[in-house]
């Protein structure tokens, strides 16, 4: 995937600057470049039992991840895509080691190389979903894990530890560090060190780091709200918006998911005998299913027309919820086919939501995300430049760039997710304006006018400058004065580009260019 206009700016600086640096820099920068080139970077991170490998396999679309703890759970572990499956252990010095993944499609439980060399696992699928994202499994927060590879630290282009709380392992906080974006997934309460690891991705991605615009948290298990079968939907979506509060500052939005029920649709694992077994159970009378669905016990060891072994397998699948859920459509539509019920459970799971939220949170703004990512990496590399020249050659190329009217795009981004998250406060009406103003190119649909003519367009997006400036001296505190600010800047650029396609002549009905703040 390649750059948008903002990377594409940010990769001809690293053109521009590389061949005139240092040896040492000119691999650094070169390797920023390559990055702009690649997918987003996504790190899945939370704590142990969260769920995240789940997740990361419901994302996929394929069982790949092991979910139980084990040896390849500890490592970092990278899923891209590739035109072969292909598993290579990375070791601190960069050497690989190719391994097949097992009878069962998954990364080998043994990986054949000691914990103490390995720097992170490199899986490539032909996977679509990789197409464009590439999803990193980090280890659990409070792992064992007690040091950072070699070899992981390059591969996450990270020269220094991140201020993570001493409960995070120093796997999971290179991993967070060196990515553009990251889903953090918590079950239930948000702890205090939870809250501290986002705040400190921020804090390592400095572009972004005045708010929430590369994270996005994943309130999992929600089907642990209720006992058995019960409907958590009507506890999890009000948790979930006080969590979404809690977090405002440091996520996007917060998405409630019940991540087996997601890996279990999405990776195709529901077999035509596991819905027929579901058809079976719909039969049976509403008082047997009632104690079955009671407990996992009972469902395991009760006498039923479907084998013990089936049920089991049932519930390593969907659980007592997703059994349940199941019963209850195939009840209300016994004809149901296997294919619709299989659809009727991911919509169920959440994980639709999750992939139109991460279209929204970070698809959609992978060019800002990955521009700010690159210019953030770059300001590293120049402070920590030994020769003043080098120092300055960077520091110089880098502000060319912020000056640049393109890259006010990312600032709209910012302020945006600023007001969206309550930050900064705006009247409603300004609020839905600017995010229209942040989070699209196309003139009508940000100035609410389908269809009008360019000249029409042009005048409004020069009102709306006006009515931010007005609002910027007049109408608002600091922190919405500088919120406006950004917008003024933005609706006047967008005049600029509206009249830049517009056959010459004075728009009507709009002031002069002397009386615009620019």
């Amino acid at each position: 995937m390649g750059s948008g206009p903002l990377g594409a700016r940010v990769a001809a600086l690293c053109d521009e600057v590389g061949p005139r640096l240092g040896v040492s820099l000119q691999g650094q920068v070169f390797g920023v470049r390559r990055r702009l080139d690649e997918p987003l970077r996504v790190a899945i991170a939370g704590r142990l039992k969260a769920g995240k490998s789940t997740l990361v396999n419901a994302l996929i679309g394929r069982r790949v991840a092991p979910t139980e703890v084990g040896e390849c759970t500890r490592v970092v572990t990278q899923f891209r895509y590739g035109t072969v499956d292909r598993v290579d252990v990375v070791r601190r010095d960069g050497s690989r080691t190719s391994l097949p993944l097992d009878t069962d499609g998954m990364i080998p439980s043994r990986l054949g190389v000691p914990r103490a060399e390995i720097g992170f696992v490199d899986v490539t699928l032909t996977s679509d979903h990789l197409r464009d994202l590439t999803v990193v499994d980090t280890p659990g927060l409070a792992s064992t894990n007690t040091s950072v590879s070699d070899g992981a630290a390059r591969f996450l282009h990270t020269d220094e530890v991140a201020p993570f709380d001493d409960d995070i392992d120093d796997d999971s906080t290179g991993a967070i560090s060196g990515a553009e974006a990251i889903v953090y997934v918590f079950t239930q309460a948000v702890r205090d060190d939870d809250v501290r690891a986002l705040a400190a991705f921020r804090s390592v991605s400095a572009r972004l780091a005045s708010n929430p615009i590369n994270s996005l948290g994943l309130f999992n298990k929600v089907d642990k709200l209720v006992g058995g079968s019960g409907d958590p939907w009507p506890v999890a979506g009000p948790l979930a918006a006080d969590q979404a509060r809690v977090l405002r500052r440091v996520v996007s939005d917060v998405v409630p998911v019940v991540g087996l029920l997601a890996e279990t649709t999405e990776a195709g694992r529901l077999t035509a005998a596991d819905c027929e077994a579901l058809r079976t159970l719909s039969r049976l009378p509403g008082t047997e299913r009632l104690v079955l669905l009671a407990s996992v016990d009972l469902f395991t060891t009760r006498d039923c027309a479907v084998p013990p072994a089936q049920r089991e397998r049932l519930l390593r699948l969907l659980d007592l919820y997703g059994i349940g859920f199941a019963l209850a459509q195939l009840d209300a539509t016994p004809e149901l086919a296997s294919g619709e019920l299989v659809r009727v459970l991911f919509r169920a799971s959440g994980l639709p939501r999750l992939r139109h939220t991460l279209d929204q949170a970070f698809r959609w703004r992978t060019d800002a995300i990955k521009a700010g990512w690159a210019l953030s990496a770059l300001e590293k590399i120049a402070s920590h430049a030994a020769a003043p020249a080098d120092r300055e050659l960077l520091r110089d190329a880098i502000e060319r760039v912020l000056q640049q009217p393109d890259y006010h795009r990312l600032r709209l981004l910012e302020v945006a997710q600023l007001v969206g998250t309550g930050a900064v406060e705006l009247p409603e009406p300004m609020e839905r304006e600017l995010n229209r103003l942040a989070l699209s190119t196309d003139p009508e649909w940000i100035l609410g006018r389908p269809g009008a003519p360019a000249p029409e367009l042009a005048k409004a997006a020069l009102e709306a400058a006006t009515r931010w400036r007005v609002y910027a001296v007049a109408g608002s505190g600091p922190a919405q004065s500088r919120v406006a600010l950004v917008a003024h800047r933005g609706f006047y650029l967008l005049s600029q580009h509206i009249r830049a396609g517009m056959p010459p002549g004075p728009v009507p009905g709009t002031v002069g260019h002397g009386g615009q703040v620019r």
